[in-house]
């Protein structure tokens, strides 16, 4: 599944204002469409983004982590103790 990211969009005279903060805000990976009386005429992306609408890769953290093989039973008994209370079967 694929996660819709909001964009935000400011005119230009913010975007003039602020301009250190937008770029800090995409060097952290966001998008930010400018403006011009409401109409988009800029994105501000980071560099490596992917274009927006386009889907993200999947798998590309392939092999970053191991998932245990108990990963869909571990803490099962601490969970059933909570919603059961202790002692009861």
């Amino acid at each position: 599944m694929v996660e819709e990211l909001a964009v935000d969009t400011v005119n230009i005279h913010e975007a003039k204002t602020h301009l250190s903060r937008l770029l800090a805000r995409a060097a952290d990976g966001e998008t930010v469409l400018i403006a011009k009386a409401g109409q988009p005429i800029a994105k501000l992306t980071p560099i490596d983004a992917p274009p927006i609408g386009k889907k993200r890769r999947l798998g590309f953290l392939e092999g970053a982590f191991q998932i245990p093989d108990d990963f869909d039973t571990m803490g099962s008994d601490t969970i059933t103790e909570a919603f059961e209370g202790e002692g009861k079967t």
